[in-house]
């Protein structure tokens, strides 16, 4: 963790509304690659994988079962 290059903002830029697009943005954990389109950063995409982790354990614990459903897009005519 302490190699890791990481770029943190003091100020959400002004077209952030959302507090929790202000957070994911001042922290790095996501960066815009073109209008409305973000990507993750290394360390976003480490702390995603965590958060899937702790949610797997616990649906384990409970019983409960894992769905996968892909987004689906309508077929152009």
């Amino acid at each position: 963790m302490s190699r890791m290059m990481l770029k943190t903002l003091r100020e959400a830029p002004a077209e952030a509304e959302l507090p929790s697009h202000k957070l994911l943005l001042r922290a790095g954990l996501v960066v815009p690659v073109a209008a409305g389109i973000y990507s993750y950063t290394p360390l976003g995409w480490r702390v995603h994988r965590k958060i899937e982790e702790i949610i797997r354990q616990e649906m384990d614990r409970s019983g409960a079962q894992e769905v996968h459903l892909p987004a689906l897009q309508p077929r152009e005519p």
